[in-house]
């Protein structure tokens, strides 16, 4: 009789690098399917993020790695598109805030709402423990991939 075999720490990484991959063509698709970069698709999502605060050009262009005049064109697509506005920020003249427009948030629902459903159905699956041992996982394991970005910069 053959012992059960359990996953290992290199299939663990090896799943991981194959959803991350699955990923990234998703968002290449989803990106192309609005007319937008992946870049542009990145950004509205963390404009989406932050829901009703306003979010600095920026700070945009600090989270998604590019310059500051590269995050002009991104906004200029964005914005574009309908799907964030920009208005000068009360408080500085020289800073743009951007908040993302009803009709964009829609447009992005309408295309990840049935990937979200169909996750929602997968996490359904799990215990209340074994949900919290995986937000724990994606929390820690994104920080440990933004740190290291930073240190590889």
């Amino acid at each position: 009789m053959e012992a059960e075999r359990h996953p290992t720490v290199p299939d663990a990484i090896g799943a991981m690098d194959r959803m991350i991959a699955t990923m990234i063509v998703g968002q290449q698709e989803f990106a192309r399917r609005f007319g937008l970069s992946v870049t542009d698709l990145v950004c509205f999502a963390y404009v989406l993020e932050a829901g009703d605060t306003p979010v600095t050009a920026g700070d945009l262009a600090t989270r998604a790695h590019v310059t500051t005049g590269a995050i002009t064109g991104v906004l200029n697509r964005l914005e574009g598109r309908g799907f964030v506005a920009r208005k000068p920020d009360p408080a500085d003249r020289r800073r743009v805030l951007v908040v993302a427009r009803p009709t964009g948030a829609e447009q992005a629902m309408t295309l990840y709402g049935p990937f979200y459903e169909r996750l929602a159905e997968l996490f359904a699956g799990y215990t209340p423990d074994e949900l919290a041992v995986l937000t724990d996982w994606f929390t820690r394991a994104g920080d440990v991939a933004r740190t290291f970005l930073e240190e590889s910069r």
